[in-house]
C-alpha cells in the first residue's frame, strides 16, 4: 500500500469515528424508522417524510440515516421505489428467501449452491462476501436472500439463517500465549481460529494437533469459541497429520468391536455344499495381477483354449455379497463407508481385514468363491457366448504388474503365453472402445517412496502400462457385459432396477471454454456432437510429450460431468458404452455389491427391485465416492508438501496450472507438486489477472503469463499445516 492511500485511509477511519460520535442516531431509532414503513407498507415514505416523521435534526444525522437507508435497501430489508422508501412484505420476503449450502472459496467470500426444487432448473451460483456471510461455514445449509450491489454491480446473498451446521468439530494446531489460546485449523475451507479459553486448554501444549468443538459464536465475536476434546498428537507427526485428514473428511479409524467378532464368526473353509452349487473353475489356468503392495485381490482371469480355436476367459470376481449379508452388522457398516479410501501411506478398507485381505481375497494357491463373467472369444475380441453366475477358482499365480509387463516385453516366464494372448485380446478391445467414441484423457497418479516413519523419499508419477491396460479393459468388458445383460431384462415392458454408473454428455458451454483454451496453443477442437470424442483424441496424441500436456488434459478431465451411481441407465460417456455398471471391485466398492446381489436375483428368477431403495443408496455411495477422493487428495497433497520442504531455496522447472486474482499456480514438470507464485512476491511489475483472456498481465511493461507456460521457480516455503506450497519466480 502507497503512503497516500495509508493516509486516505487514516483520515476515512478519523472522520468515520467522529461521525459515529457525532451522531444521535441508534438501534432504536432503525427500529422507528423500520415500524414507521411498516405503518404505510403500500404507499411508502420519502426521505424527508422520514426525517420529519422520526425528527431528525442535524445535517450529521440526515447523512447517517441517507447511509442507513441505502444499506436496508442493499440488504434487502426495505426497498426503493422511486423517491419512497416502503417495507417488505411477509410474502415478498419469504419469495425472496431460499435455502443454499456455502462454499467457501477464500477468507474473503464464499459461493452459495443453491437448493432447487423437483423439475426446476438448476440455479446459478451465487456469490456472497464475508461481512453478509451471518457467521456460517463452509457446508453449512443456510437460508439467504439477494440484493443487488449496485457498487459491484452484480447481485450478491445475504444469509439471514444457518439451518444445520455441517459439522461443529474441526481438527487443528493450538497455539497458547500467556493469558488465552487459539486453535488454527487444519481445514482448506475452513478460515476462522478458535478462541480458547487459558484456562480451559487442560493438558494440550503449544503446537499439538487437536480436535476441537465450537461452544457458542456470539454476533459480535470475530471467532467462534471452542473446547479442545482430543489430543492427536505433535503436528508435523505422520500419524498425527494422517490422523488429522481421517478425522477431517469423516473416516473411522477402526472397526467397530461388534463388526469384527461378526466377521471372525465366519468359518475359513468352504462347506462342500457351496461348491456343489456353483460352477468349478479350479481346474483353469487362473492368476491375479494387481500393483505390487496389494493385499486385497478383487478380481481374477482364467483363460482355456477351446476346440474350436476360441478362448473361454474368465472375469472372476471376489464373492462379497455370499459373506455380507442384509440384515447383517457387515453390511451396515459397507454401506456406511460404501468405499476403502487409499491414503498414501494406509488404506481405510470398506470390509474387516478377515474379509478384505483373507476369505473374500482372491489369493494364490486357496479355493475361492467367486462372482464370474465368462466369454467365449476369439483373437480380434469378439464375444461369441457370455454367461454369469457363482464360481469357484484356485488361482496359481499371483503377479504384481511389472512381473506381468515383463512377460508381455520379454515373452518369457511363467504363464508368459496365457499373459501374452490376454493382451492381444486387450488391444483388441481398447480399439473397439475408441472406435465407438471413448476418450483417452487420465488423471496422472503419483507414486511416492516412503521411509519407515512414513516420510516421503521419492515421488515418480505412475505410469500405466500394457499389463495396467489389460486388466482394465477386461474388467470394462465385464462391467459392460452385466449392465447390457440386466438392462434388456423388462418387467411391464420397463427395464428391471439396476445400479448403474452413469457418466453424463459434456456441457457444450463447457467445451466451448475449453475449445477457446486448447486454441490458445494452437489446437482446434471439432465441437460437432458426433465428432468431438474423436476430436478430443486426437488433441491426446497431439500434446503427447509437449509442456502443455498435463495441464491440457487436466482442463479437458475438468470440462467432462462427474460420474455418478444411479438407478437410471443414461450411459457412459468417456468410456463410450450405452450401459455400465461396476461389478468387478466389490471388495473395496459398496455399489458393487448391490450389482453382485441384483445379477443373482435376476439371474434366480427374481422380481424387479425397489428402485427407490436403490436409488438412494446410489446417491449415498456418490458421495462417500467424493469423501474419499478429498480425503486421498488431502494426504498426497501433504505428503507432497513434506516432500517440498526438503527442497527450500531450490531452483525448479515448471508449468503454469492456474490463474486467480491473487497468484499464479505452477505444477513442477518432475513431481508434479503444486505451489502458489503471489502477485506481491513479483515485484518487477504490477501484475493484475484478466480472467476473460486468462492472462495476467503487468501493467507498466505489459509482461504477460497465461496457462500452460513454462517456467522457473525457487521453492521459498511449506506449510504442513495448510498442506500448501509457496514459490517464487525465477
Amino acid at each position: 500500500m502507497t503512503k497516500g492511500k495509508k493516509k486516505n485511509k487514516k483520515e476515512n477511519s478519523r472522520a468515520k469515528k467522529k461521525f459515529q460520535k457525532r451522531s444521535s442516531i441508534n438501534t432504536q431509532t432503525i427500529q422507528n424508522i423500520i415500524n414507521l414503513l411498516n405503518s404505510s407498507p403500500e404507499t411508502g415514505f420519502s426521505l424527508r417524510q422520514i426525517v420529519k416523521e422520526v425528527r431528525i435534526k442535524s445535517q450529521t444525522d440526515k447523512d447517517k440515516l441517507k447511509y442507513i437507508l441505502a444499506q436496508l435497501a442493499q440488504e434487502g430489508k426495505v426497498l426503493l421505489k422511486g423517491k419512497k422508501y416502503q417495507s417488505i412484505t411477509l410474502e415478498e420476503e419469504l419469495a425472496n428467501t431460499r435455502t443454499a449450502t456455502v462454499d467457501f472459496v477464500n477468507p474473503k467470500f464464499a459461493f452459495l449452491i443453491v437448493d432447487t426444487k423437483e423439475g426446476e432448473e438448476p440455479i446459478e451460483d451465487i456469490r456472497i462476501v464475508l461481512p453478509n456471510m451471518n457467521r456460517a461455514l463452509h457446508g453449512d445449509k443456510v437460508e439467504y436472500t439477494t440484493f443487488y450491489n449496485k457498487q459491484r454491480k452484480r447481485t450478491e446473498a445475504k444469509i439471514t439463517k444457518i439451518l444445520k451446521r455441517e459439522r461443529d468439530e474441526f481438527v487443528g494446531q493450538l497455539q497458547v500465549s500467556e493469558k488465552f489460546a487459539f486453535v488454527v485449523p487444519s481445514e482448506r475451507k475452513m478460515f476462522f481460529d478458535f478462541f480458547i479459553p487459558r484456562e480451559k486448554v487442560g493438558e494440550a501444549e503449544n503446537g499439538d494437533k487437536v480436535i476441537v468443538k465450537m461452544t457458542q459464536w456470539k454476533p459480535n465475536d470475530k471467532s467462534p469459541t471452542g473446547k479442545i476434546i482430543k489430543i492427536l498428537g505433535k503436528s508435523g507427526d505422520n500419524d498425527t497429520e494422517i490422523h488429522s485428514i481421517m478425522f477431517e473428511f469423516g473416516l473411522p479409524f477402526e472397526f467397530p468391536k461388534e463388526v469384527d467378532a461378526e466377521a471372525n464368526t465366519i468359518p475359513d473353509e468352504i462347506p462342500e455344499e457351496e461348491i456343489k452349487n456353483r460352477k468349478d473353475f479350479r481346474d483353469r489356468t487362473t492368476f491375479t495381477i494387481d500393483p505390487v503392495t496389494a493385499k486385497d485381490f478383487d478380481d481374477a482371469l482364467s483363460i482355456r483354449k477351446m476346440k474350436n480355436g476360441h478362448y473361454e476367459i474368465g472375469v472372476h470376481i471376489a464373492d462379497v455379497s455370499h459373506y455380507v449379508r442384509p440384515g447383517s452388522l457387515l453390511e451396515e457398516e459397507a454401506f456406511k463407508r460404501a468405499t476403502s479410501v487409499y491414503l498414501v501411506d494406509r488404506t481405510v478398507p470398506m470390509l474387516p481385514e478377515k474379509l478384505s485381505n483373507g476369505l473374500c481375497s482372491l489369493n494364490p494357491h486357496v479355493d475361492r468363491l467367486a462372482f464370474a463373467a465368462i466369454f467365449e472369444m476369439d483373437e480380434e475380441g469378439k464375444v461369441y457366448k457370455q454367461s454369469f453366475g457363482r464360481t469357484v477358482i484356485h488361482s496359481n499365480r499371483r503377479f504384481s504388474y511389472e512381473e506381468a509387463q515383463e512377460r508381455i516385453e520379454t515373452k518369457e516366464g511363467d504363464y508368459q503365453e496365457e499373459i501374452n494372448i490376454l493382451n492381444g485380446i486387450a488391444h483388441k478391445l481398447k480399439d473397439v472402445r475408441f472406435k465407438n467414441g471413448a476418450i483417452s484423457f487420465e488423471s496422472v497418479e503419483l507414486k511416492f517412496d516412503l521411509d519407515e516413519n512414513g516420510k516421503p523419499t521419492g515421488l515418480t508419477p505412475k505410469i500405466r502400462k500394457d499389463a495396467h491396460k489389460m486388466i482394465e479393459e477386461f474388467m470394462l468388458l465385464a462391467n459392460k457385459r452385466v449392465a447390457e445383460s440386466i438392462f434388456r431384462k423388462k418387467q411391464d415392458g420397463k427395464p428391471m432396477t439396476m445400479v448403474y454408473r452413469v457418466h453424463g454428455d459434456p456441457d457444450p458451454e463447457k467445451l466451448a471454454q475449453f475449445a477457446s483454451f486448447a486454441k490458445r496453443f494452437g489446437y482446434d477442437l471439432d465441437l460437432n456432437e458426433k465428432k468431438i470424442a474423436f476430436s478430443l483424441n486426437n488433441l491426446t496424441g497431439e500434446v503427447e510429450g509437449k509442456p502443455e500436456q498435463n495441464i491440457i488434459e487436466q482442463q479437458a478431465i475438468r470440462t467432462m460431468a462427474k460420474a455418478v451411481y444411479t438407478t437410471a441407465p443414461e450411459g457412459h460417456y468417456g468410456l463410450g458404452f450405452a450401459h455400465y455398471t461396476h461389478f468387478t471391485s466389490p471388495i473395496r466398492r459398496y455399489p458393487d455389491v448391490m450389482v453382485h446381489r441384483l445379477l443373482q436375483h435376476y439371474l434366480d428368477k427374481g422380481k424387479s427391485a425397489d428402485e427407490n431403495e436403490f436409488e438412494d443408496r446410489c446417491k449415498h455411495s456418490s458421495a462417500r465416492e467424493k469423501v474419499a477422493a478429498d480425503a486421498e487428495r488431502a494426504s498426497i497433497k501433504y505428503k507432497q508438501v513434506e516432500f517440498m520442504s526438503e527442497f527450500l531455496g531450490e531452483e525448479m522447472e515448471g508449468t503454469i496450472s492456474g490463474l486467480t486474482d491473487w497468484g499464479m499456480f505452477i505444477e513442477l514438470k518432475d513431481t508434479r507438486c503444486e505451489g502458489l507464485v503471489r502477485y506481491s512476491s513479483m515485484l518487477a511489475d504490477q501484475y493484475i489477472f484478466d480472467s476473460e483472456e486468462m492472462i495476467v498481465k503487468g501493467v507498466k511493461y505489459k509482461e504477460t503469463f497465461q496457462l500452460g507456460d513454462p517456467v522457473k521457480v525457487i521453492v521459498k516455503e511449506t506449510n504442513i499445516e495448510k498442506r500448501s506450497i509457496d514459490f517464487e519466480l525465477v
